[in-house]
């Protein structure tokens, strides 16, 4: 079996989400001791244990939320009275830092055309893993738009299908239509992507929704979706509006508001 510290290599070579708990300190009489660790994977799967039990059931928990939110936590337990909510009657105490472990925030471009390389290029000076799909495999080359660390020419309705999109992943859809938008569509939206944007006008998003319905998906499915994409600059040439549409990823990435610092 793998050690934590192998699987923690792995997970970054993969661009994996964990989080990993760590004793840092106890006292008394308790399951496990200082330095001991788990490792959580996103469904769950642990590797190492900090105790067993209720206090590791509770740790997992948390550590679950930690990938979920990207905060880590400081957990401090005693170990006295299960009646009064402890998690365990050994009798000492258990302190635990828990830490998610989020790969570098990955760029999922759908479509190559003159936005989708001044988005590609913004991306990846913006230090973002650059991931491009298109369906047609002529765009979807590094000559044809640099600066990608992965290429997928595959049909829209197969993207999901060929990475691993979590909570890292911000996907924006520079396609050639909403025909095109809609094919794409329904998979992302199941995935657990922190953002999916969508170029062209209101009217264009529209359409798109009225063909996500007549195929069954709900509104709800599809609310937080950002159509028109990108914040109002009145952006006009590719370059600028790639800008307009990485301050908004980035607005949502780090809990900005998008208004202007000016007092």
């Amino acid at each position: 079996m793998k050690t934590i510290y192998q699987a923690l290599a792995e997970i970054e070579a993969t661009n994996q989400i964990a989080a990993l708990a760590t004793i840092v300190r106890s006292k008394g009489s308790t399951p496990r001791h200082g330095t001991s660790k788990m490792l959580v994977y996103t469904d769950g799967k642990i590797i190492g244990t900090v105790g067993g039990g209720g206090l590791e059931r509770r740790v997992h928990e948390e550590a679950l939320k930690s990938m979920k939110d990207g905060e880590a936590r400081y957990l401090s337990y005693n170990m006295n009275d299960p009646a009064k909510g402890d998690p365990g009657i050994c009798g000492g105490t258990v302190e635990i830092f828990v830490e998610p472990i989020l790969p570098k925030p990955t760029l999922l471009l759908i479509g190559a055309g003159h936005v989708g390389k001044a988005v590609a290029h913004l991306a990846k000076w913006l230090d973002f893993r650059v991931v491009i799909a298109e369906d047609r495999v002529e765009f979807c080359t590094p000559e044809h738009i640099p600066g990608g660390d992965e290429y997928l020419p595959v049909e829209m309705d197969e993207i999901a299908k060929n990475i691993q999109i979590n909570a890292q992943t911000y996907i924006v859809m520079a396609t050639r239509g909403a025909d095109v938008d809609a094919v794409a569509l329904p998979d992302l939206l199941e995935s657990d992507a922190a953002y999916i944007g969508i170029i062209g006008s209101k009217r264009r998003w529209l359409a798109a929704a009225s063909l996500l319905e007549e195929r069954g998906i709900p509104e709800e499915k599809y609310v937080h979706v950002h159509s028109p994409i990108g914040l109002e600059i009145q952006a006009e040439t590719p370059e600028e509006i790639a800008i307009s549409i990485l301050a908004e990823v980035l607005m949502i990435r780090n809990g900005g508001t998008g208004e202007q610092m000016k007092i």
